[in-house]
């Protein structure tokens, strides 16, 4: 049996990263063997097919011709041993099959909430609409400007409203001021990104890409068409590589609106108030008009909780399917839902997953520790933990532009790794980089990359990061709770700064699973001896922070409170693990167990050199060592530490020779 340091030296391919392979031109069988070569030269030992926009209409969705070209490229993956992920997608975000569920069934269209404004004392026309479909299903966390005032229909005195076929009537409501507003559920002008350019054969410049319409995913038997032509056609195709070659799914981005050419909408689908009435507990058919004025009773919280309900619905019809489908084909689920936070629908992923795209987080800026996207990264390493999952992944880089570096690109991937993550999905590798392709969501991370040939180094590096983060012990006890679709950041990069390691938790566990007591919370082999509260509890908590209040576990924390209040109110409660003199605020630290080793990854995040004296708790003898090279030395406990700008090392100790 291989030692932790044979096998940190030469970690299983199974810990390789697997990009995304954007498959953009004509496709050829030689070329696609030629590129799995290349890809495995380099050390990259997996990838994930991602039919992209530039493929010839030849080579359409699902079609068998496409799907000659997967079973070359998945027998090619199977001969050299290595690993295949599907996206079930003709581009994105999931749900549409390309445009097939809408061209089935036109009544499966996305569809949403909006409003008519009445004039006083005009009863509303009976509505004419088409049957109302059955209904189970969920949501998702919708843009803010899909709630602002304005996009309805303003009527003139003495109107009546005219509803169309396939728009129904959801309630007539009076406001305070006496206006009568009309909410209608009815189709919406929402697409997918399409795989096809439309000007094929004119000037590149010139193109256009397809824009196919979106499903409506809070409509079950919408939901079960996209299951029947995209995982069942997968299944019966590839389903004996599954568990094997064929290792997961991937889902993107799902999005109860899919991507909406109209604003002053809100998700909806018909039959959609009853199953907010249900999922909030409460009639929300007074509180309606909220959702597109401003000066309504507490406008922002009703909008809130509409979006929080739909988000519950889009798990009841959308991930609980999904889920299911994968859980009796014994082929895991992973992808990432929509936002950055939303942590809820992490729990249907067999590999929960997040994605760093958009120069949305970036080195030597606060978006690195603050603002929504700095949570994703342990959003889906805390759902991992608590979930019992064994991975989890994040996709880096993606439409980063062609400006990105070999030092930002190893940077994203050590901001994933000091968070948790052990499987990294690059955005990605191209096919082609012809014409306009080059320029599509770039840049090419893989072989027309600048860098290409330092490549195998990377790979290694990551694989070896990877294997330190599964089938480890997180040595954590500080959780910060979280809602199903926002996690708070303010406590977070207190924690960071400080070198105090903590999870999130979702508030459900609260209720659901997690043991509380005057100890604290264990929930899968994590005890939390602190529990920070940065955001108001949903109320079905009450009764465990109450009782991890009356125990002096609760850490109640505001935007407004020092620093330093913070980590003195947790320093009785949660003893540092690691101590350093002077502070080093650009210092992040992970401690893990692993194989008999206490390591700890030990990250400088910013561009500027570090020195400080560091301390670690318990630790014995400890040898310093390069996750690049594998390289180890000496180190002293209490000694300085030196780390370059953006340098990532780790700290290990065998705990058969630790003492305190």
């Amino acid at each position: 049996m291989a030692t932790f340091w044979q096998t940190l030296q030469s970690p299983p391919s199974e810990f390789t990263v697997i990009p995304f392979w954007f498959w953009n031109d004509d496709l050829d069988a030689g070329e696609l063997r030629r590129q799995i070569a290349d890809f495995q030269a380099h050390g990259v030992d997996g990838f994930l097919i991602h039919p992209r926009v530039g493929l010839p209409r030849s080579l359409g969705w699902m079609s068998e011709e496409l799907l000659h070209f997967y079973d070359i490229a998945i027998e090619e993956a199977t001969r050299r041993g290595m690993q295949v992920i599907l996206y079930d997608e003709g581009m994105y975000p999931s749900g549409s099959s390309s445009g097939q569920v809408v061209a089935e069934n036109p009544a499966y269209q996305c569809r949403c909430l909006a409003k008519i404004d009445l004039p006083p004392s005009v009863p509303v026309q009976p509505p004419h609409p088409t049957p109302p479909q059955s209904r189970e299903g969920t949501g998702s966390t919708p843009p803010p400007q899909w709630g602002r005032l304005g996009g309805g229909e303003q009527l003139p005195p003495g109107a009546e409203p005219k509803l169309a076929d396939g728009q129904t009537l959801v309630a007539v409501v009076t406001r305070q001021d006496g206006q009568r507003v009309a909410v209608i559920d009815r189709p919406m002008d929402a697409f997918i990104r399409g795989l096809h350019y439309t000007g094929e054969g004119e000037n590149e410049d010139a193109r256009f890409e397809d824009e196919p319409p979106a499903g409506d995913l809070l409509n079950p038997d919408a939901v079960d068409c996209f299951i029947r032509l995209v995982y069942d056609r997968f299944a019966t195709r590839f389903r004996q590589h599954f568990g094997s070659t064929v290792i997961a799914i991937f889902t993107d981005e799902p999005s109860p609106v899919g991507r909406p050419r109209e604003r002053g909408i809100w998700p909806g689908t018909t039959g959609i108030l009853p199953e907010i009435n249900r999922i909030l507990g409460y009639d929300f058919t007074p509180h309606l008009p909220a959702l597109w004025y401003d000066d309504e009773p507490d406008a922002a919280q009703h909008r809130a909780e509409y979006t929080r309900a739909i988000g519950l619905r889009m798990e009841e019809v959308w991930y609980q399917r999904l889920h299911d489908w994968c859980q009796r084909h014994d082929l895991p689920l992973t992808g990432h839902p929509a936002e950055a936070d939303d942590l809820g629908a992490e729990r249907y992923f067999h590999i929960p997953g997040q994605d760093l795209v958009w120069r949305w987080v970036l080195p030597d800026h606060p978006s690195s520790l603050e603002g929504r996207q700095s949570t994703q990264g342990k959003c889906a390493s805390s759902a991992m933990i608590h979930l019992g999952r064994r991975r989890n992944l994040n996709e880096l880089c993606g439409a980063y532009g062609h400006g990105l570096t070999w030092a930002e690109m190893n940077w994203l991937a050590d901001w994933c790794f000091i968070r948790g993550a052990n499987l990294l999905v690059p955005h990605a590798f191209y096919y082609s980089i012809r014409g306009i392709r080059r320029d599509e969501r770039p840049p090419d991370v893989g072989p027309n990359s600048p860098w290409w040939d330092r490549y195998p180094v990377y790979a290694a590096r990551c694989a070896r990061l990877s294997w330190l983060n599964t089938d480890s012990q997180h040595i954590c006890h500080t959780a910060i709770l979280g809602a199903s679709d926002h996690l708070p950041w303010q406590a977070a990069k207190v924690l960071f700064q400080h070198q105090r390691d903590f999870n999130y938790l979702e508030e459900r566990h609260l209720w659901e699973d997690a043991q509380v007591d005057e100890t604290g919370i264990r929930i899968a082999g994590m005890h939390y001896a602190a529990l920070i509260l940065d955001q108001p509890p949903h109320p079905s908590a009450a009764p465990a922070l109450a009782l991890l209040e009356e125990s002096g576990r609760l850490i109640r924390h505001a935007p407004d409170i020092p620093a330093t209040q913070l980590v003195a109110r947790l320093d009785p409660l949660v003893p540092p693990d690691v101590t350093v003199h002077p502070p080093a605020p650009g210092l992040r630290v992970r401690h893990i167990h692993k194989d008999g080793m206490d390591v700890r990854m030990l990250f400088n995040e910013r561009s500027e050199p570090l020195a400080t004296n560091i301390h670690l708790a318990g630790a014995g003898a400890l040898l310093r060592v390069d996750p690049a090279t594998g390289e180890r030395v000496e180190f002293v406990n209490g000694s300085e530490l030196s780390l370059v700008g953006y340098e990532l090392v780790l700290l290990v100790a065998d705990t058969r020779t630790a003492h305190t």
